[in-house]
């Protein structure tokens, strides 16, 4: 159980050393970026884990604080063990682990290098087995139990309670917005690991607690109103983007629509972008190409303000996978070399915390998407090898969507055993994935496999995969 008295990091307060918090949140912001993370480290964050606020940091700033201090453990640092934070199932799981040993920081994605068009990857299981247990209560003992934020945390559904139990605080202050912003934050790092099936609905309920908030007008600042509208409109776009990725379409659709007019009334440009990519995204799964087309190029106006290259690549990506599927080869192309150019000019501090998703392997994904749209198998199959290859077993949900994607890719492109070897290795993954996009996917690759299933690799998935309805 949390203490109600926040103990001072000293350990960690030694480690800045003579560098100012925001001087030590730049060198934090530079080690994420050599190992392949992003995390919106600024002075603030520094200042709350000195204080003692943060006794135990999330996956990825662990990975990065373990990067810059090598040898050091979560305790040298001075935070308490991850098992103390979370609760009664991550004890169970410390059990079965050695406590002490951090989890090993990531090796840097390795440069773009030619790969075969098709090489079966590592079967090698790429979750530890405890993830899942120290996840499962998903938005409860999320963040705070004690002081001023307990009242918002129980309306945002993160103690168990029901929105309506609950008054909201007469006043909202930097404690109700901070626990929005976390709730957005917990949301991907779940998605990340396990796919938006199990988490959807969950997450409905923080987001009309955020509304709630807005709609009462109760912020004392300026600057707290514009960070809580920031909140609630990335956090519809997380609720949004888990109801996409679960097959609910037209609720995405109206959660990304909410964020789009969330960040029109604030006069957020990088909200507003930010709404136009996944709608774009959307429009295109959707079957609405020219909609996409459109959506992406809005999303690009409204990040030219902005000074990310990461951003405006992500966006010319996709106009891209638009335009393939509207047949347009050359609108295609243009927007694919106009992402990779955006792409090479590397990250910055502007890149939305958002984009932590975003890099080569991503890049690879939604280039394989194109040239899928095309009808260019081998090729797209190529770009999906090169994804599964760079991409970072932590996103195990879109490892398992890249793999998807590469079995599909080699079915159609005539390489039936190679394509049933890559279904092997997300089928591998499902116990701790769940994402309707990528069985949708998978389905897909058994269909144009069953014609192979004479072949003992081939119908060896085919009956594993058979198996998938009768689980519960």
């Amino acid at each position: 159980m949390t203490s109600s008295r926040a103990v001072p990091n000293l350990a960690f307060r030694r480690l800045r050393g003579q560098r100012s918090p925001g001087e030590f949140a730049a060198a934090v912001r530079r080690a994420a970026r050599e190992i392949g993370e992003h995390v919106a480290c600024d002075a603030r964050y520094i200042g709350r884990v000195e204080a003692g606020e943060i006794r135990c940091p999330n996956y990825a700033y662990e990975r990065v604080f373990l990067h810059m201090f090598p040898g050091l453990t979560l305790r040298d640092l001075g935070f308490s063990a991850r098992e103390d934070v979370r609760g009664r199932a991550a004890r169970v799981t410390a059990q079965r682990r050695p406590a002490a040993v951090p989890s090993p920081a990531p090796a840097p994605a390795p440069a773009r290098r030619p790969v075969p068009a098709w090489t079966p990857v590592s079967t090698a299981p790429t979750n530890h087995p405890s993830d899942t247990s120290e996840e499962s209560d998903v938005l409860r003992r999320a963040f705070m139990t004690t002081g001023p934020a307990t009242v918002m945390a129980a309306s945002l559904g993160l103690g168990g309670t029901a929105v309506a139990s609950v008054p909201s605080p007469r006043r909202v202050g930097e404690a109700e917005v901070h626990v929005v912003e976390e709730a957005v934050r917990r949301i991907r790092l779940l998605d990340d690991r396990h796919g938006a099936d199990g988490l959807y609905r969950s997450a409905a309920q923080p987001l009309r607690a955020a509304y709630t908030l807005l709609d009462a007008g109760t912020t004392t600042r300026r600057a707290t109103a514009d960070r809580l509208y920031s909140g609630a409109g990335e956090l519809s776009i997380s609720v949004g983007w888990l109801a996409h990725d679960s097959g609910r379409f037209d609720e995405a659709r109206s959660h990304y629509a909410e964020a789009l007019a969330t960040a029109r009334i604030a006069g957020d440009h990088g909200l507003e972008a930010h709404a136009f990519c996944n709608t774009s995204f959307l429009a295109r799964d959707a079957g609405r190409y020219r909609e996409a087309v459109r959506a992406a190029q809005a999303g690009r106006r409204a990040a030219a303000r902005l000074s990310s290259q990461r951003l405006l690549s992500l966006l010319a990506l996709r106009e891209a996978g638009g335009r393939a599927w509207l047949g347009d080869r050359t609108g295609c192309a243009q927007a694919l070399s106009q992402a990779h150019g955006y792409f090479e000019r590397g990250p910055s501090d502007s890149d939305p915390e958002w984009m932590s998703f975003f890099g080569e392997p991503e890049l690879e994904a939604q280039e394989a998407l194109c040239h899928a749209a095309l009808g260019d198998w081998a090729r797209a199959a190529r770009h999906a090898y090169r994804a599964t290859v760079l991409q970072q077993p932590h996103f195990a949900r879109n490892l398992a969507l890249y793999r998807a994607e590469l079995a599909t890719d080699l079915a159609r492109a005539g390489a039936p055993d190679e394509a049933a070897a890559a279904g092997h290795q997300v089928l591998d993954l499902l116990d701790d994935v769940q994402s309707s996009r990528i069985l949708t996917k998978l389905a897909a690759t058994a269909r144009v496999l069953l014609p192979h299933r004479r072949l003992p690799e081939v119908g060896a998935f085919l009956e594993r995969h058979a198996t998938l309805d009768a689980r519960p």
